[in-house]
């Protein structure tokens, strides 16, 4: 099965400049955590936007061509997502805004920390119809004075 993982502003702000716009600590352990032991698929701007690897997970880049460190490049995206749309296995979408534009449609689970604050971002996440799916608050926190909530919409 496929699922996204993002962390979101009000506006649905990711990034900016090749780079996360929020930067909470949690947020970060929430990520490890839940993808931990699972496939990691990724643009190849997050990709490059990476210190290296993620550990202990398996790493695929949509690309064109065949990238340097990852475990697999995988250059069609709809036959990547057939595939996996109806597995077992949970596969992880980690971003950029037009991947994540792309496995919305495939995505039975979408793990979005939710943040309380607004930022200026030149990605942001897709849009979506909340009321298609069932919503589970998993936590919620404040870090350096700005509110977030985990949540976990499911397909209905």
């Amino acid at each position: 099965m496929i699922s996204i993982i993002a962390a979101v502003g009000k506006n649905n702000e990711l990034g900016k400049g090749n780079d996360l716009v929020f930067h909470l600590k949690e947020d970060m352990k929430y990520f490890r955590e839940t993808t931990a032991g699972h496939t990691v698929a990724m643009g190849r701007k997050t990709w490059e936007s990476l210190p290296g690897k993620l550990k202990n997970r398996t790493n695929i880049v949509f690309s064109r061509h065949e990238v340097e460190g990852a475990d697999e490049s995988v250059s069609d995206i709809e036959a990547f997502a057939k595939k996996y749309q109806d597995t077992e296995e949970e596969i992880f979408i980690i971003g950029g805004g037009s991947i994540y534009a792309a496995f919305l449609p495939y995505a039975k689970n979408l793990y979005l920390t939710e943040v309380d604050a607004s930022a200026d971002a030149d990605v942001f996440f897709p849009s979506f119809d909340k009321k298609n799916y069932d919503k589970t608050i998993i936590k919620k926190g404040s870090e350096n004075g700005i509110d977030y909530t985990f949540a976990k919409y499911t397909i209905k």
